[in-house]
């Protein structure tokens, strides 16, 4: 998915997290989300609104992948101002039995199969299936396996005077490793390089301790009063969804079109988030850890605590719970010898479950007319969503865990003078509970649009486009309601925290909200040569966030395209205003609260894209942008923050380029390729404390057809094993540094290889 998107000028990708749950944004808008751009599946959202590539995977049963920038992709979807990405799926065969079979496998342990079939049932109707089926650790080492499937079918029904009708069912169980943040260093030179005991390019501080842990939380959303953390689960979604396409000429002139998808979806998240909230603070030596006073980050939260709990403490030491080993603090020498670099942190784990419905529907017309010179093209339709996501991130907690690829968590034990152990000041590692809030709620949405789209062309030269669409949303949101006092934690748990925090008390708040909002672009190409044309556009959109405001944006571009028999390019000058954009974070003063921010985006920038084809055996892709965005009226908690003005958005570089050459063999026997994708420097925050060097990542493959029904591939990724880090830590707050020269970040992994053998029949 990340490759795809990566080659649509102007779209940055962090494709950082593992193989779901990636930020993608475009034009300068801050990373860390996936907003003003829509996935779709043969037209339709794959969901209404948030993370499309949840519930979505590329297959082999896609048969090519449209893209669409600003101007009509906000007119045709919704939440798609910016871009629209539309996977676009093979069709029945009608003529003849097809099918195709693909394996697959990758350095980092991960094997695929894909496979697809078709086969005519009659002269009019015929029926398609696909799928894959995979297992994979992650590209990061990992102690557990995940694995992987969808399938795909359909049948379609063509009439003798044109037009068909399709129905297509989906059903999939995705299961992936997923990555957050984890310690960086900062080397002589400037640059991030791996902690001792923590390789930046592959290290993965989960492992084997955080396979299931078991955390109190409130008996509304529990019985038992427990819920469970299971890294071995990692990130799993599951699928059900059944879709009716149709299409019909009424004559040769006119046509009407409708399409709908009912969308049953699981989440289940389990991922560990490394510095949240405390950030830099927790990171730090297991001799300070231990030690009371200002340099231990667990002081009053057990350190005191647990000298008033356990008379008689002396000091403090450090169960691992992989092995039973204690380290005491008078023990300096095995403190800082911990991992190679006597490093402890504190790690949050977040289960955040989610389970709902998605129905969609667009149906609609097309009318084209000819008169003269002038051609008019009109598409006008109906959309309708109604859409249901229930979520339960309750008991968030975290634990003391070392830095180290297979992190061990531990347990703070207070030791009389013989360092015997007096008393436990955590429950198996865990520190305290429920620190996310509440953690329960169901949003709700039902949205209508009317949209129109008319393209004319006048002549062979001028093309004109107006495109138009009104949504009408009536948005729900139940929040659950915190249960004063909270609740003890169950009989039996240890540790000196004795309530599970932030509790459910088994009620909701209800918040409704009406919102009204028109999208509406313009556009125009002028055909100055046969091969050489100009254009402009205007387009004005927004993206709904359920009972939040929707946000607005603004896009302005104008460029030139030029085609001949070798050289095929364009470039675009634009500028995107973002108005009101708001997210919550979490606040590191009080991770029960969750912080805001709001204010404006505006970017002035270029894009390139040009493919240059000198002879038949070589050819040269270059995408690329420069931009240059900057926030404005930013309002953090409510109160105006002046300072933050000009900065540059979080996570958004200023250059991103693709180089691409590629050397095509005689007698189509395939192509040798070469990649270099060079990523600008970033800030990891909106104060622009954190700068994060840019980065350059070579890939070189080739693909050889061994036959007309046989296809090998083969690529390496990251050639030369650069580092480089798209984000810092997120939850950390509106400011982050560099702290004893180490920081939070979320890096590209090394050097990985990729094989597949294609067969066709």
């Amino acid at each position: 998915m990340a490759d795809v998107l990566e080659l649509v000028p102007g779209i940055f990708v962090e494709g950082t997290a593992g193989r779901q749950s990636n930020n993608y944004s475009v034009r300068g808008l801050q990373g860390g989300g996936q907003r003003f751009i829509k996935l779709e599946e043969d037209g339709l959202p794959i969901v209404y609104v948030g993370a499309d590539d949840l519930f979505f995977s590329d297959d082999i049963t896609t048969d090519r992948v449209e893209a669409v920038r600003g101007g009509t992709s906000g007119i045709l979807s919704v939440n798609a101002a910016a871009a629209s990405i539309n996977f676009v799926s093979r069709k029945p065969n009608f003529e003849e039995a097809e099918g195709i079979a693909r394996v697959s496998a990758t350095s980092y342990d991960e094997y695929r199969g894909d496979f697809y079939y078709s086969a005519p049932i009659s002269d009019d109707l015929a029926f398609n299936i696909g799928g894959y089926i995979s297992s994979s650790p992650g590209v990061r080492k990992n102690s557990f396996t995940y694995s992987t499937y969808h399938i795909k079918a359909a049948i379609e029904k063509q009439f003798v005077d044109g037009g068909f009708v399709r129905l297509t069912g989906k059903v999939g169980d995705q299961s992936d490793a997923y990555y957050a943040d984890q310690p960086f260093a900062i080397g002589a030179d400037g640059k991030p390089k791996s902690v001792a005991g923590l390789d930046s390019k592959f290290g993965n501080i989960g492992g084997a301790a955080f396979g299931e842990i078991e955390l109190p939380v409130s008996t509304f959303v529990e019985a038992d009063g427990f819920r469970a953390f299971r890294s071995s689960k990692g990130l799993e979604a599951k699928t059900k969804q059944i879709r009716l396409d149709f299409e019909k000429p009424i004559n040769e002139n006119f046509d009407v079109f409708g399409k709908a998808r009912y969308l049953d979806l699981k989440w289940d998240f389990n991922g560990l988030f490394a510095g949240s909230g405390v950030g830099n603070a927790g990171l730090t030596s297991a001799l300070n850890y231990l030690t009371p006073g200002a340099s231990s980050p667990i002081d009053g939260a057990l350190l005191q605590p647990g000298l008033a709990a356990f008379p008689g403490t002396v000091r403090f030491g450090l169960k691992d719970l992989t092995n039973g080993v204690i380290l005491a603090s008078d023990n300096p020498t095995a403190l800082n010898a911990l991992n190679g670099n006597g490093l402890l942190q504190q790690t949050w784990l977040n289960h955040d479950q989610q389970d709902g419905r998605d129905f969609g529907t667009n149906a609609g017309a097309r009318w084209e007319q000819s008169a003269g010179s002038i051609t008019n093209s009109l598409t006008a339709g109906i959309m309708y969503f109604d859409t249901r996501r229930s979520q339960n991130q309750a008991a968030t907690s975290h634990v003391i865990n070392d830095v180290r690829t297979n992190s061990h968590i531990y347990d703070v034990v207070a030791l009389d003078a013989s360092n015997n152990v007096l008393g436990t000041l955590t429950n198996n590692g865990v520190v305290s509970y429920g620190e996310w809030g509440v953690g329960i709620n169901t949003i709700k949405n039902k949205s209508i649009s009317f949209y129109a789209n008319d393209e004319l062309k006048i002549g062979d030269r001028l093309h004109l486009d107006f495109g138009i669409r009104q949504e009408h949303l009536k948005a729900t949101r139940l929040d659950g309601n915190s249960l004063p006092g909270s609740q003890p934690v169950p009989v039996g748990v240890g540790g000196l925290t004795q309530t599970v925090g932030s509790a459910w008390d088994g009620t909701y708040s209800t918040t409704k909200r009406t919102f009204n909002r028109t999208a509406w672009t313009v556009g125009a190409n002028y055909l100055v040569t046969d091969s050489f044309s100009v254009y402009g556009r205007y387009a004005k959109g927004f993206q709904t966030n359920n009972t939040d405001t929707p946000t607005g944006v603004i896009l302005y571009e104008a460029g030139a395209r030029y085609n001949n028999e070798y050289l095929t390019a364009q470039a675009t000058l634009f500028q995107t205003n973002f108005n009101n954009q708001f997210y919550n974070f979490i606040d590191p003063i009080d991770p029960t609260v969750q912080g805001s921010f709001q204010g404006d985006l505006r970017t002035k920038g270029v894009e390139v894209d040009f493919n240059l084809r000198p002879s038949e055996y070589f050819s040269l892709d270059v995408i690329g942008v420069y931009q240059d965005p900057t926030l404005k009226n930013v309002v953090i908690n409510g109160t105006a923050t002046p300072t933050f003005e000009g900065n540059r958005p979080e996570r958004t570089p200023k250059l991103l380029v693709t180089v691409t050459p590629t050397f095509h063999l005689p007698n189509n026997l395939g192509e040798i390729y070469g990649r270099y994708k060079r990523v600008g420097n970033i800030y990891a925050d909106a104060g622009n404390g954190l700068a994060l060097p840019g980065y350059g990542v070579t890939t070189l493959g080739a693909i050889v057809n061994v036959s007309e029904r046989v296809q090998v591939s083969f690529n390496a990724d990251n050639v030369f094993g650069v580092t480089g880090v798209t984000e810092g830590n997120p939850r950390q707050g509106q400011t982050q540094s560099i702290s004893s020269g180490l920081f939070y970040g979320r890096g590209i992994v090394g050097t990985t290889y990729f094989g597949s053998v294609t067969m066709r029949f």
